[in-house]
């Protein structure tokens, strides 16, 4: 009787699930047809009675000056330079700024400009994307966000070409298939990695693993499953993607782990400002009364600017037996918010903790010709992000002519701080002793090998140039505008 019971609702069951998977494949074609219509009204022809060809890049931060937007501006002007018939669109939430503003700011900043003008769409639910909004379940939240913002993104322009420059992936099938759209991608970063997943799996304490996590093994089982879950569906979004560009060999490997398209992936290096950096005179070290070390990178936790000033507080204990040069740690860096600024004093705290806050100085904000200045006269450059996914800063303290000195992990490790023709480019650490026991073997070098080291350092660097950013770049979205 209750097998009978179990056939007869089944049967209905299936026969309404099917109904209601039809009305939605309607629905969904329904709503994709309308945004065909109405991206022909929104759209008209040029001069020359052709419709341009409209490429459009999700970039909610556009104005925001760090790495990933100079990406994004060289990629519009490479584009621009190689085809006539493109308008470039950037769907953006820095609505405090104009479009002329911001295209300024770009030319200030990186000193790109654009051959022709670019179309800003302004987008108003930015903040759903702020990580803010999300204490909890954040990587869920801002993605979910990203969907509502990637929306009112379609609605307000619908173009032909859609590049997500910014890592929001859950945006690339509402674009897809609902906007008809040929789809790119630029992946700085992953939203998850196989790292990730094996630092809950391991309970290991980090910034984004809390230490109520860790200490509870139903919690992190808990956010183990979460984990996989959401790399699971952070596969099937980007998989949606006609090309894939990543802008180093870590976050490659993540990407063709996570994605499983690798006929599509190709490593696109960011472009680094490297001739600018070249532009500084190398010379033998003329005195050696001072030495300084420099770190260039946001106060943000990943950068973990306290290891730095740990390893640097262990340097000097160690070597203020004898007759020593002085010794400056200088830590520069962007605060972009209050968050940042609280970040700023917890470190100056922990200086006056080790005793070191007279050989500490911190830079925040720092004009860019003040930070060329400190890097050609800095003796390290010191980079302490464990995985960094690229490293534009370790290419520019090679390019300044430091010795570098950077985390054995993620990008630095596989494809910057590598031997160039043999030859050595800079050194790498992993915990407090070893960047301390690296920068005291540094030190120790005659200024003849210092140099040797940073004219191999200079020499590799050619590789991460604007020039070879537009070559790769362009070779990648060509089967975009086929």
């Amino acid at each position: 009787a209750c097998f009978r019971l179990l056939c007869s609702l089944l049967i209905p069951a299936l026969f309404l699930s099917g109904i209601l998977c039809v009305c939605l494949v309607v629905l969904l074609w329904g709503i994709r047809l309308w945004i065909q219509q109405r991206k022909k009204q929104l759209t008209s022809a040029g001069k020359d009675g052709k419709r341009p060809l409209v490429v459009a890049f999700f970039h909610p931060y556009c104005n925001a000056g760090g790495g990933g937007e100079r990406v994004l501006w060289c990629a519009i002007r490479t584009l621009q330079k190689k085809y006539r018939n493109v308008t470039c669109v950037v769907y953006t939430g820095d609505r405090d700024a104009t479009g002329e503003e911001i295209v300024e700011g770009a030319f200030r900043r990186f000193n790109i400009k654009l051959t022709r003008p670019v179309k800003f769409v302004f987008l108003e639910k930015r903040y759903l994307v702020e990580a803010s909004l999300y204490p909890h379940f954040t990587l869920l939240g801002q993605s979910l966000g990203s969907v509502f913002l990637g929306w009112e993104a379609l609605l307000k322009c619908v173009p032909d070409i859609y590049i997500d420059s910014m890592g929001y992936a859950f945006t690339l099938p509402l674009f897809k298939y609902l906007g008809g759209c040929r789809i790119g991608c630029y992946v700085h970063y992953p939203t998850i990695s196989t790292d990730m997943l094996s630092v809950v799996r391991n309970q290991d304490t980090r910034f984004n693993n809390a230490a109520f996590i860790t200490n509870n093994p139903l919690f992190s089982k808990f956010k183990l499953v979460y984990y996989y879950l959401f790399a699971f569906t952070y596969g099937l979004v980007g998989s949606c993607s006609d090309v894939i560009m990543v802008n180093s060999s870590w976050t490659l490997n993540h990407i063709l782990s996570l994605w499983r398209a690798g006929d599509c992936t190709s490593v696109v290096y960011p472009p680094c400002d490297v001739q600018t950096f070249l532009d500084i005179p190398l010379e033998e070290e003329k005195s050696t009364a001072e030495h300084s070390i420099v770190s260039v990178a946001q106060f943000r936790p990943e950068k973990d600017h306290p290891l730095q000033i740990r390893a640097f507080a262990k340097l000097l204990k160690e070597k203020r037996v004898g007759q020593q040069p002085s010794l400056k740690l200088i830590l520069i860096g962007g605060c972009r918010n209050q968050q940042d600024e609280e970040r700023v004093n917890n470190l100056k705290r922990l200086c006056e903790e080790l005793g070191v806050s007279n050989d500490v100085m911190f830079r925040i904000n720092t004009p860019f010709e003040e930070l060329k200045r400190h890097l050609a006269e800095a003796t390290i450059g010191l980079h302490t992000m464990w995985n960094e996914h690229f490293g534009i800063g370790v290419v520019e303290c090679m390019a300044a002519g430091t010795v570098i000195l950077a985390h054995n992990s993620g990008g630095p490790k596989l494809d910057i701080v590598v031997p160039y023709e043999g030859h050595i480019t800079g050194f790498l650490a992993e915990n407090e002793d070893s960047y301390a026991e690296t920068m005291a073997y540094i030190l120790s070098l005659s200024p003849e090998k210092r140099l040797r080291i940073r004219e191999n350092a200079r020499r590799s660097v050619h590789r991460f140039s604007d020039q070879h950013f537009e070559k790769t770049f362009l070779l990648s979205v060509d089967p975009l505008f086929k």
